[in-house]
């Protein structure tokens, strides 16, 4: 019986794995195909379609976009310092929020959490949100109008409330009874229990700050602040003008037939999504330990 257990178990770890194994190819798969395509021959791609393995290598869609090396590092050195600089304050002041209406001793903790969730249901929309990051805070044009907006999520909020209630209140008590203060309770006990919370969180918000363009679109004009998303939209229109208008650049001497379209599309998603794909698997284990954080109390 014993023994028909053990093989029974096999086989359904057996099967497990394999699924999980073809999962795993199924969402690797159009990374790797992209990667693929970004070192392909544009006429190959033409005359052959999309391949896992370049029919012609060439590398020309990195040579166009590398010829102006210092455009690309500048927008690589805007988008780590809103990601890093915007994840960190984010993350400060979401556990600073989630802590306060976690606290079953707060009086008010009903009354901010409800003042904490209205913005989920209600937006004040996108004139009065200009209007206020370009007249009253005066952000035009500087890397704070991308940082700013992303600093606090009431969606992030709740999720940390929910973790941080879970933490005995007595540890909380024990601490004042030894004469510790708010503050050092907080840095000192609290945020270390609440690391799975903050690395789950810290990717996610980090994530949303690498990929954020729309407020760049809004309110960077300058090239010198333009960040790595904001410049793949500006290559990806002029990609497009190109291609659709090239009787007008005939003149130019430009050949749109060389000109490699479709790799040069593909080089740039692998350099944007490249570097947060090498960050994650330092942030794997925490991962894993905080995909219970959704579970929220009352």
């Amino acid at each position: 019986m014993e023994t028909y257990a053990m093989r029974r178990s096999g086989i359904v770890n057996a099967l497990l794995n394999t699924f999980f194994i073809l999962l795993s190819l199924v969402i690797i798969a159009p990374f790797i195909l992209i990667v693929a395509v970004s070192l392909t021959d544009e006429r190959a791609l033409t005359t052959y379609g999309y391949s896992f393995i370049p029919t012609q290598f060439s590398s020309l869609a990195y040579e166009y976009l590398l010829q102006t090396p210092m455009v690309i590092l500048r927008a690589y050195g805007n988008t780590a310092f809103i990601t890093v600089v915007g994840t960190l304050l984010s993350i400060l002041l979401t556990s600073i929020i989630g802590y306060t209406i976690s606290r079953r001793d707060y009086s008010f903790r009903s009354w901010v959490t409800i003042y904490v969730f209205i913005p989920m249901m209600f937006s004040g929309g996108l004139v009065p949100f200009y209007i206020l990051m370009t007249q009253y805070l005066h952000l035009k044009n500087s890397l704070w109008a991308i940082i700013l907006p992303g600093l606090l999520s009431p969606f992030y909020v709740l999720i940390m409330k929910g973790f941080m209630g879970k933490i005995p209140f007595e540890i909380i008590e024990s601490a004042k009874m030894d004469g510790a203060g708010e503050w050092r309770i907080f840095f000192r006990i609290i945020l270390p229990l609440s690391t799975p919370a903050l690395a789950t969180l810290g990717l996610f918000i980090a994530f949303n700050y690498w990929n954020e363009w729309f407020n760049a679109l809004l309110f960077i004009d300058e090239d010198r602040r333009v960040p790595l998303q904001l410049l793949l939209v500006r290559i990806m229109n002029t990609l497009d003008f190109l291609r659709n208008n090239s009787e007008y650049i005939q003149g130019l001497g430009l050949d749109m037939s060389q000109f490699p379209n479709e790799s040069v599309r593909m080089a740039l998603v692998v350099m944007v999504a490249g570097p947060m794909m090498f960050v994650f698997p330092f942030f794997q284990k925490y991962f894993v330990q905080g995909m219970t954080v959704g579970s929220l109390k009352g």
